[in-house]
């Protein structure tokens, strides 16, 4: 293992409980599994070495939290081997529970790849343009043409104050589109930068899905509740309440502040979503129309 590569924190083995009622039926839209290495390697070309956060301890935060299904996505640190994933869906669903997963795939990915994938819970794909490992852009048109097909979706991880044509592109794909973390933009270049009004006027239109995730990775703070990330999220949610989803990106890799415990991290949604009705859907109805729960 190169010694440029920075190792990752583990996730804190003590969530909390939410200080609100978590609704029945509700939805961690994004996390990951790793480890172990000797069984699962990780990519050379890689931005972070992860911990292990085996499937038991995924189940544990959720059961700790009240969350009733979840969404794996494939991490860039195993490329395009979704392996892991798929035996960790294989477990999940194996206890009768609903998980589904996002995969990482080349653009010529063979449709037997695709089946498989879909066969073990699979709806969507990610697009990685900020860590290594990821899928390029120039694959993206290639291979929307082949998942709006299956009724698919893809994922974009990207800063969308750094995207070009970020509105242009997204408009023309033929599938759904799904943000990651609020569209990971600093938060310190404010919510009238033209990248993340191009999110809000893309959500508006329904052109995309946001996921309320990942505050940690665009705050100028240290530690919870991150209340430059307010804004941010209530406009998003403004813009269009049944398009947001919220996601504990669990075991947070690859960030520079202390690490967090998940029952803060669940309570920042109270705290953006005051109303009940409005935060419910975030959590159970809109999850459930995007993945098909």
């Amino acid at each position: 293992m190169s010694e440029s590569i920075p190792v990752c924190d583990a996730a804190d083995p003590f969530p909390r409980a939410p200080a609100f009622t978590i609704p029945p039926g509700a939805c961690d839209t994004h996390a990951h599994v790793f480890g172990t290495e000797r069984i699962y390697p990780y990519t050379p070309n890689r931005t972070y070495t992860p911990p292990d956060a085996p499937v038991g301890a995924y189940r544990h935060l959720h059961e700790r939290l009240g969350i009733a299904r979840g969404v794996l996505v494939q991490p860039s640190v195993y490329g395009t081997d979704n392996r892991l994933q798929m035996d960790a869906l294989a477990y999940l669903r194996g206890q009768g529970l609903a998980y589904k997963g996002v995969a990482v795939v080349d653009a010529d990915a063979r449709e037997t790849e695709l089946d498989q994938l879909e066969a073990g819970g699979h709806c969507g794909v990610r697009m990685n343009l900020l860590f290594k490992g990821g899928i390029q852009w120039r694959d993206v048109e290639v291979l929307a043409q082949r998942l709006a097909t299956r009724n698919w979706h893809l994922q974009f991880l990207i800063d969308v104050s750094e995207f070009e044509d970020l509105e242009s592109r997204i408009r023309a794909l033929p599938v759904p589109v799904v943000v990651d973390h609020m569209g990971h933009m600093d938060c310190r270049k404010g919510l009238e930068h033209p990248g993340f009004q191009a999110l809000l006027n893309l959500l508006r239109d329904e052109q995309v899905w946001v996921k309320l995730s990942g505050a940690y990775r665009i705050t100028a703070e240290q530690q919870p509740p991150y209340t430059d990330v307010d804004l941010f999220a209530q406009a998003l949610v403004e813009a269009n309440p049944n398009r947001c989803v919220w996601g504990s990106d669990w075991p947070h890799p690859h960030f520079s502040i202390p690490m967090p415990n998940d029952g803060d991290l669940l309570d920042l949604l109270a705290r953006w979503v005051p109303d009940e009705a409005v935060r419910n859907r975030i959590l159970v109805d809109n999850p459930a129309a995007l993945y098909g729960f």
